[in-house]
């Protein structure tokens, strides 16, 4: 009897399988918008604890996250409890669905701080496998702590095992530039009359090209074999210049408009900046190769005209590198660069000469983010001294600054550091655009503009989140009213090709983007008019990224001279419409799936606001589609967003 026994035991277990936790699997694969899952902790490090329930096992997670698992028929059941982390601290939000073999089998419906956490119980016999998804529930990420309590599966077979979900190869859809000139130029350009006039006209083409203007203001001149366009702002007006391009295989014009006014940036700036590539390794010759690489490469000849310097180049009192150690300012309070940037009026000349602008960084705070000198107290004096050096951009981090400002009522202390800026900037000898980095504390979106910025930061640090690009650009999307000429919504540079790890400041290395996610990056961008800075390293740029930076009519709807935002019309949770309507009565349309399958997505015209017959063109491919009536319905691969241009048909 008890051999029987036993033996129903052993029978019983065998049954009902081994327990093996979803912690256990491996977590490298995991992707999520925010850190790195965690193990028997929450997103934070503090025990599981959802609405007072607790385990001891589990994992800690954030929004936005995907988590792909084989379970090659071996798996007979998945349990948990999810819900957002009694340790989050604010008012995270966020979606679990679980699809078992591509078919959703779970969704917990909105989960809030406080929420008591939601059971799961799926039967897994014979699937092959489970994937794990979690949004942000349509807002922010902020305080999106998801905890898996107790996550377990009962196996029989092959354990469960986490796998990178199958990508697309990296395929260049961009056609490479003909040898007949293409003048990419933006169609408006402001400056503040009487200060220095620098624009270098962007044109593809073989070289060399010759040249001209019509109508050019006085006070200005064109160098026809560079066609960098020099001299002294004209007098408070608009100018209407017609510009020209040849060479032996053809020849382009295109109408300029120099608007001489209070507003620069009429269309969204375009450049590199290198943070998310070099952080507190970069130095003078590297800058200076950045300048010459957009031009080598051709961006430049796509419009990207700035290189930046962001954090690290003043001194700081303890950093990595020795050789940025030093005093933060000299007898005369005069900001000091380090070691490392041993001219700064030399490197901003060496730029234009080349007809590039150069963009520097500091902060309203006695240091920057990285711990070097700032401007605290130093403002009027580093405004000069950035004029002096001759910069044309300046980014300005909040950073430390709320150390100082604590005791200040908000909204004002929020304004009062980049009002005081604004005004030394609109001052200055010399054209400064202003980017407000303030991460959009206090609606920076509805004063920026106002207190003297040309584009503001409606977020935090992007390379801390880059699995979230789409939904960053569905919130950016819902401040379009705020977007325009003159003032542009910045949800941060753009990160493709190769980068640096930004929780570590790692060297550059391959993004951590499928390629599909790739090319979404630029249309979203382009679609938003948001600025666009790379931010990768452009060393190392090949074919590819460079097809997805240099696309020049994806650019050109970017640079469209209505500057505005797309609006983003939703289909279901995965499945938007983005329309941009643009200067000469054209439409640009991106049909946008942020899911992981392929998906169908139909512009309709009476959402458009539209009727009749129009044509639509590729703008990836530079293919033209044909004619359509009514509707337009492609497939879209998965995390990927199509490009079109409607034009009406005659």
């Amino acid at each position: 009897m008890a051999w029987l026994i036993l033996s129903w035991a052993v029978a019983l277990g065998a049954a009902e399988g081994e327990t093996i936790w979803l912690a256990d699997l491996d977590l490298a694969g995991v992707r999520q918008g925010y850190g790195r899952p965690q193990v028997d902790r929450s997103i934070r490090g503090t025990p599981l604890s959802v609405a007072g329930r607790t385990a001891e096992r589990g994992v800690g997670s954030h929004s936005v996250l995907s988590w792909c698992i084989a379970l090659d028929g071996g798996t007979r059941r998945f349990e948990a409890a999810v819900g957002i982390d009694d340790n989050a601290q604010g008012p995270g939000t966020v979606i679990v669905s679980i699809y078992v073999d591509g078919a959703r089998r779970f969704e917990s419906g909105v989960l809030r701080a406080g929420d008591p956490a939601v059971d799961i119980d799926l039967d897994l016999r014979g699937a092959q496998s489970l994937y794990l998804e979690v949004s942000d529930a349509g807002d922010s990420d902020d305080f999106d702590h998801l905890d898996w309590l107790d996550a377990r599966f009962i196996v029989t077979g092959a354990p469960p095992r986490t796998v990178t979900p199958a990508t697309e190869p990296r395929v260049r859809l961009t056609p490479h530039p003909g040898p007949a000139p293409r003048l990419n130029s933006a169609l408006v350009y402001g400056c503040r009359p009487g200060r220095p006039f620098l624009y270098r006209l962007a044109c593809q083409g073989e070289r060399p090209i010759r040249f001209s203007a019509t109508d050019l203001p006085a006070g200005l001149t064109l160098d026809a074999d560079s066609g960098i366009i020099r001299g002294t702002a004209p007098a408070r007006g608009e100018y209407e210049v017609t510009v020209h391009a040849r060479n032996a295989h053809g020849t382009a014009r295109r109408a300029l408009r120099i608007v001489a006014g209070d507003k620069l940036a009429l269309t969204p700036p375009l450049g590199w900046n290198d943070w998310y590539a070099h952080y507190d390794r970069i130095t003078d010759p590297m800058v200076r190769e950045a300048g010459d690489l957009l031009l080598s490469t051709g961006l430049a000849d796509v419009g990207y005209d700035h290189v930046c310097i962001d954090d690290c180049w003043a001194n700081a009192a303890n950093p990595r590198d020795p050789a940025r150690r030093g005093p933060a300012r000299d007898e005369a309070g005069r900001i000091l660069p380090n070691a490392h940037f041993p001219d700064m009026p030399g490197l901003t000349n060496y730029l234009h000469e080349r007809g590039l602008k150069a963009g520097i960084y500091t902060s309203p705070g006695p240091w920057t983010c990285a711990g070097y000198t700032a401007s605290w107290q130093h403002e009027a004096q580093d405004v000069a001294t950035f004029a002096e050096w001759g910069f044309d951009l300046l980014k300005y981090d909040w950073c430390s600054y709320g150390s100082v400002s604590a005791d200040e009522p908000e909204p004002e202390r929020f304004i009062k550091p980049y009002r005081l800026i604004g005004e030394l900037l609109a001052a200055a000898p010399r054209n400064i655009q202003l980017n407000l980095c303030q991460y959009g504390m206090g609606d920076v979106w509805t004063w920026g503009a106002e207190i003297g910025g040309q584009s503001w930061r409606t977020g935090g640090d992007l390379g801390h989140e880059l699995g979230r690009i789409f939904e960053i650009a569905l919130r950016n999307c819902e401040l379009r009213e705020f977007n325009g000429p003159g003032g542009w919504n910045d949800p941060d540079y753009v990160q493709i090709g190769q980068i640096g790890d930004a929780f570590a400041m790692g060297e550059p290395g391959d993004a951590p983007l499928s390629p599909h996610e790739q090319y979404s990056f630029v249309s979203l961008w382009a679609l938003m008019a948001a600025p666009i800075f790379y931010s990768g390293d452009l060393a190392s740029l090949d074919d590819f990224t460079l097809g997805i930076l240099g696309n020049a009519e994806v650019i050109e709807i970017n640079q469209d001279p209505l500057g505005i935002c797309a609006e983003a019309i939703e289909l279901d949770a995965k499945r938007y419409v983005l329309v941009k309507p643009l200067a000469n009565g054209d439409l640009a349309v991106g049909l946008m799936n942020r899911g992981w399958q392929p998906a169908r997505v139909r512009a309709d015209w009476s959402a458009l606001g539209i009727d009749g017959l129009w044509r639509a063109r590729d703008l990836w491919r530079w293919e033209d589609l044909g004619q359509f009536v009514d509707a337009l319905e492609m497939e879209v691969p998965q995390r990927f967003v199509q490009v079109l241009r409607l034009s009406r048909a005659r």
